[in-house]
């Protein structure tokens, strides 16, 4: 199965098909702002004790915009990740995927 690359999603100029969400780019963003930096293993770890099974290759499969992500996981991400939801749904990102860039 063909997998883009994250330059080939993010940003993009306008909805592509292969874009399932706009959390990821935030994810691996503040994911990486940990000190030290969280592996995408043990966010998957923390996500498990807040109550979410997911293993590290469906998390780089989030983080790569290529799997879809639930209200629930959204919320559960940003508790984990101890930012708002809102700030993991990028609406500037969202806005560019749409090809409505200010």
């Amino acid at each position: 199965m063909y997998a883009p690359t994250a330059e080939q999603i993010i940003p993009a100029k306008k909805y592509n098909e292969w874009v399932k969400n706009i959390v990821g780019k935030q994810v691996r963003e503040i994911r990486l702002t940990f000190n030290p930096p969280l592996s995408q293993k043990e966010l998957a770890a923390r996500l498990e004790l807040n109550g979410w099974k997911i293993s590290r290759g469906t998390l780089s499969k989030i983080e790569a915009g290529i799997r879809e992500v639930t209200d629930f996981e959204v919320m559960l991400l940003a508790k984990t990740l101890k930012v708002s939801a809102e700030w993991l749904l990028d609406k500037e990102l969202f806005e560019k995927m749409l090809g409505k860039e200010k």
